[in-house]
C-alpha cells in the first residue's frame, strides 16, 4: 500500500505554481505587445514560486528599458504582474520576474558578495553589517550565507533593511 496523500499536495502545488506562469505569460504578452516590444517567455516553478523571464536572442536595449535603472522598473512590473495574477486567482503570488537576464547576473553578483562576506566573518568572528538590500537582494544572500553553513538575519526598516551575517 502506498502513501498518496503526501503527493497529492506537492501536485496541487506545482499545478497552482504553474497556473500563476501562465497568467503571468499572457499579462506580459500583452504588455509586450501593448509596447511594440520582442521578447519570449520562459516560466519555470523555483523554489515553491513561479519564475517567468523575459528573454530576447539580442539583449536588446528595448528590453533593458522594462529593468530600468538598478532594477527600478522591472520591481514595478513584477508587482503588476503579481496583481494580474491575484485578480484572476483571488491568491497572492510570490512569483518572480526577470526581464533580459537582469536578476540572474544580480543574483551571481549577491551570491559572491555573500560569500565575501562569510569569509570575512569566519577570519573576523564578528558580525558583518551589509549595505540596505531590496527583499530579493537579501533572500538570495540569507540563503547563500546558509549554504554556508552560517547564520544571518535582517535588520532595520525598509528601504534602509540590511542583512547581517553572524559568527
Amino acid at each position: 500500500m502506498t502513501d498518496t496523500t503526501a503527493a497529492a499536495p506537492a501536485t496541487e502545488t506545482l499545478s497552482r505554481l504553474e497556473q500563476e506562469g501562465e497568467i503571468a505569460a499572457d499579462y506580459l504578452e500583452g504588455l509586450l505587445d501593448i509596447a511594440d516590444l520582442d521578447g519570449d517567455i520562459d516560466m519555470d516553478v523555483e523554489a515553491d514560486r513561479a519564475s517567468v523571464s523575459v528573454v530576447a536572442e539580442d539583449a536588446t536595449r528595448d528590453l533593458q528599458r522594462l529593468v530600468g535603472r538598478d532594477g527600478e522598473v522591472l520591481e514595478a512590473l513584477q508587482e503588476l504582474t503579481r496583481l494580474a495574477v491575484l485578480r484572476e486567482t483571488g491568491e497572492r503570488s510570490r512569483l518572480m520576474l526577470d526581464i533580459a537576464g537582469f536578476r540572474a547576473r544580480k543574483r551571481e553578483r549577491l551570491t559572491e558578495l555573500a560569500r565575501e562576506a562569510v569569509a570575512e566573518v569566519r577570519e573576523s568572528g564578528e558580525p558583518k553589517r551589509m549595505e540596505p538590500m531590496t527583499p530579493f537582494e537579501r533572500k538570495v544572500v540569507h540563503d547563500a550565507v546558509a549554504a554556508a553553513g552560517l547564520r544571518s538575519e535582517s535588520e532595520g526598516e525598509e528601504p534602509q533593511r540590511r542583512v547581517v551575517v553572524l559568527p
